[in-house]
Formats: C-alpha cells, structure tokens, sequence
C-alpha cells in the first residue's frame, strides 16, 4: 500500500475520477452510459492533456507530469486545496527514484515539552506523524481512557478507535475513523517508505475491513482543529474542541489540546473528571 508510488498516484486518480459525476463538470451524462463517474478521455479533454498520456498516469506507467498539468488535472476533477497537496506529493514521490532503505531516528519529545505538558491544566497529548501517541499529561489519559497500559505499539489515535468497543466512549467514531484515517493517508504520502507507515498500514488492513475500505478511498485531509464528544464512564458526556499545534523543529509530532467553553456544562464536567484524578500532581508521561 505505500511501497509503490507510481500506483498510489494511479490509485488516487482512479478513485477521484470514478467519484466525479459528468453533470457536475458540465458535460451531458447520455442515456447508455455505463462507468461511474468521468471517462479517461473526457478528464483528459477537461484537463487539457492527451488522453494517452493520462491514460498511462493511471497505468501507474513511467510518467512525469508537470505542475501545471497536475493543476489541470486537480482543476477538472475539483480538488480541494488539501488533495491537490496530495496530488503533487504523490506525484514528486513518483519522479523520485528508488532510494535504498535509510535509518529513522524514533519519535521523542523534547523535556520542554513535557514540562508545557505538566502545566498545561487542559487535557493534552502529543501525537507522532502516523497518530501513534507518544506523550500526554494525566487529565488526558483520563479522558482518553487507559491507553497508558497499552503496548506502545498499540498506543495509537486510529488503532484504538477502529476498537469494536470504541463505540461506547466516541458516539461519533465512525466519522472520526474516516477523518483520522483520511490523516494518516496524507502523512503517509510524505514519507511513504518510512517503516512505522508500512508497519501501521498494513497491520490496520489485515485487522479491521472498515479501515481497508476507508484507506481504498484514498481520501486525504490536514485538519488542525476539530470537535470531540465523549461519553465518560465517569463524568458523562463530553464536547470538547481540540487544536493541534506543530512541535518546534522537524514536521512531524504535534501537540493536541483539548479546551471547552468556560463556565458552561462541559468544562465544568471537565473540572470533575480533574478533581477526580487519583494523583493530579503526577508529571506528564512519555513513551
């Protein structure tokens, strides 16, 4: 799934084609026809290329387009800003050629950022490029549950959502699995022969059919804010608003902070669920 850019290009143009209907780019569908979404050639004629030489794009074959056809081809299939990033990565990926296998230094997080952890009073974590959870403060592994007694490989934002039991706590872990997986695709795209990426993939794949079918989609996205609702064994439900903030240094881990909206019900059950800590004074932890 990541070993080989030529097709991960192929395959993302393939889906996003079949996705698009004739009536919304202006063209008349006709009575026979008989693909879904756009044909090869009439993408071809929207985009203004050959109808061959994007035909051999989605052969996954020895091509090398352009910038600018790459934006005609983001333009005729009505890319968002982010999948038009993916478009040009996938495709930068394709140009490159093969390199031998290089050594990745693991995740860490820097001891300032665990004190900024320790005196954060909101819940907040640090989360590795491909969502693995590498440090968090204590209000955070009592709002996200006991991942702290997990295996580090298993210590994993997607991994525990794509859980049978995750239901129960995430009311709306479906959608948070499609944006969270639509995440990793991005992130995988950049460094597609990163070993923790391959390793992820691929066990995800084999465990969970919702998550192949979501990673088939090839559906990409580079959120940075968002809306999480929880239901605490504890305190009840939860609705927090959640920022990520980029680690100084190398792209890579962000910080995640969990906030609610002072003086009203969810911040003060997030007040309980602090109160209720056994140890409210214990120092950030990280893997």
């Amino acid at each position: 799934m990541t070993d080989d850019p030529r097709g991960a290009l192929a395959d993302f143009l393939r889906t996003r084609r079949t996705r698009i209907r004739p009536q919304d780019v202006g063209l008349e569908p006709g009575p026979r026809r008989r693909v879904a979404g756009l044909r090869r050639e009439e993408l071809a004629l929207l985009a203004g290329v050959s109808s061959d030489y994007y035909q051999r794009m989605e052969q996954g074959r020895d091509v090398r387009p352009s910038d600018q056809v790459l934006d005609a081809i983001a333009g005729a299939l009505n890319f968002s800003a982010e999948e038009t990033r993916h478009l040009h990565s996938l495709a930068a990926a394709a140009r490159t050629p093969a390199r031998p296998a290089r050594a990745y230094p693991p995740e860490e997080v820097p001891e300032t950022t665990l004190r900024l952890l320790r005196a954060t009073a909101s819940p907040a974590l640090v989360v590795g490029r491909f969502l693995d959870m590498l440090a968090w403060n204590p209000l955070a592994g009592a709002l996200l549950g006991a991942f702290t007694e997990l295996p580090r490989a298993e210590r994993n934002l997607l991994a525990l959502l794509l859980h049978p039991e995750a239901d129960r706590t995430c009311p709306e872990r479906a959608a948070t699995v499609a944006e969270l997986t639509a995440m990793l695709r991005a992130q995988v795209a950049a460094e597609p022969g990163h070993p923790r990426a391959v390793e992820l993939v691929g066990e995800l794949a084999v465990r969970s059919t919702e998550f192949a079918t979501l990673w088939a989609r090839h559906d990409v996205e580079d959120t940075t804010r968002g809306r999480m609702r929880v239901q605490h064994p504890l305190v009840g439900e939860l609705n927090l608003d959640w920022d990520a903030y980029p680690m100084p240094g190398a792209p890579g881990p962000v910080l995640v902070v969990y906030t609610a909206e002072p003086g009203g019900p969810d911040h003060e059950r997030l007040q309980l669920l602090s109160g209720l800590l056994d140890t409210p004074g214990r120092p950030a932890t990280s893997v």
